[in-house]
């Protein structure tokens, strides 16, 4: 049983000039998944995409059953203009569209914001050789072939295999107990300690706004290296076999955020909503990882729980959101203190917010070890600076489709 989705080297990421994606990257990606991207092209509808790039335009369309790439902006229903390094980025999946309008480094010109990220799936298709999801492509087996019961939730002592296999196809695991209350009891006394530390701007925490206008220090960064009690249990036999569960070599990559989940937020990133967490690329260099939620106060329906999409690691869609053409249905995993929740990477989930009582939960997981050959990279964008950053994120992607009509 595997999750292991990739198909790029991060050491085989680099600068590209236009010149390269225009005479070797498009050409050969067309010549490669030109009548797949065409098919998710004419399934998703999508308006010919135009690019400027620092003085150059081209633009991808339809033709016959083949997506083609043409100079000029004639065709282009909707038009992108961004640096030749956002582009470079593009084409080599270290950003999506989404990232890209994440961080401020493209702009909608022509056509609307959601032209723009509507074309994901489709450059994926072409880039990638990812097929578009269409209606009907995902279904869900146990592993003797009958439907599978996505209600399911398992103990430490059920199956390993079952487990496996229930997260391969559905992309989330829920597993009951696995830490005591007092244990998470010691967890939540240090979320709050270093909440109560949080200082707006201090490269250190998320914040968010309620209803009144009034900040809160919502998610501590660097959660691991200052809980003395989480790292004793992430450690654990008890924890760490999650990473065994797929046989891909998962690795526990010694990182955590603490989280609480406050009522009555109304602007920041405190209840994420639908969203993959390769969403702002790297799909191809990182999925799937495992993603683990401590639930250190439990959650229900009134209290914030997680929500998942089965089998959406397994869907190329649009993103952000919750794509209108995915016939996949929404699940809440609600969980009890001292259970965990997994997810791939690539599974669309969210953050239910609470309606009568806040919760805890800490994040932490598993990530792919290395392929052959491969070596890592460290990047300022994934910083602890840079995501301290993302508290503003929703800004920053409204002024990216400013110019857009």
């Amino acid at each position: 049983m595997t999750v292991d989705q990739r198909t790029r080297m991060m050491k085989d990421a680099r600068p590209l000039s236009t010149e390269e994606v225009l005479d070797v990257v498009l050409p050969g990606a067309i010549a490669a998944h030109g009548e797949l991207a065409a098919r998710g092209a004419r399934f998703r509808q999508v308006r010919p995409l135009g690019f400027e790039v620092d003085g150059t335009a081209f633009t991808l369309r339809v033709e016959g059953r083949c997506l083609v790439c043409e100079p000029g902006l004639d065709a282009a229903g909707v038009v992108a203009r961004l640096s030749v390094d956002a582009l470079s980025d593009l084409v080599q999946d270290y950003q999506s569209t989404t990232g890209l309008m994440m961080t401020a480094r493209v702009q909608v010109v022509r056509g609307e914001a959601t032209d723009w990220l509507t074309w994901e799936p489709v450059l994926r298709a072409l880039l990638d050789g990812r097929r578009v999801y269409e209606t009907g492509d995902v279904t869900f087996r146990d592993e003797g072939g009958q439907p599978l019961d996505l209600g399911r939730s398992f103990g430490l002592d059920d199956d390993r295999e079952e487990m496996a296999h229930f997260l391969a196809e559905a992309g989330f695991l829920h597993v009951r107990g696995v830490f005591e209350e007092d244990e998470m009891d010691a967890v939540g006394r240090d979320i709050d300690h270093f909440i109560s530390l949080a200082r707006p701007d201090d490269g250190d925490s998320w914040w968010a706004e309620d209803g009144e206008g009034n900040a809160q220090a919502v998610r501590v960064l660097e959660f691991y290296e200052k809980s003395e009690a989480l790292r004793g249990l992430v450690h654990s036999d008890r924890y760490q076999w999650i990473g065994e569960l797929t046989g891909d070599g998962h690795c526990y990559r010694r990182g955590a955020e603490g989280l609480v989940k406050p009522l009555g937020i109304a602007k920041g990133l405190s209840d994420l909503p639908w969203h993959k967490d390769c969403g702002q690329g790297r799909h191809s260099y990182m999925c799937n990882a495992l993603t683990c939620g401590i639930s250190v106060t439990g959650a229900d329906r009134v209290s914030g729980a997680l929500g998942v999409v089965p089998g959406s690691h397994r869907a190329n869609v649009m993103m952000p959101g919750r794509d209108p053409v995915m016939d996949l249905e929404a699940r809440m995993l609600e969980t009890r203190t001292g259970d965990v929740t997994v997810h791939c990477s690539d599974t669309l989930h969210r953050a239910h917010p609470p309606t009568q009582r806040p919760r805890k939960v800490v994040y932490s997981g598993f990530r792919l070890p290395l392929l052959p050959g491969d070596e890592a990279i460290v990047e300022d964008r994934y910083s602890k600076q840079a995501r301290a950053e993302l508290s503003n994120v929703q800004d920053r992607i409204a002024a990216a489709g400013e110019g857009s009509g």
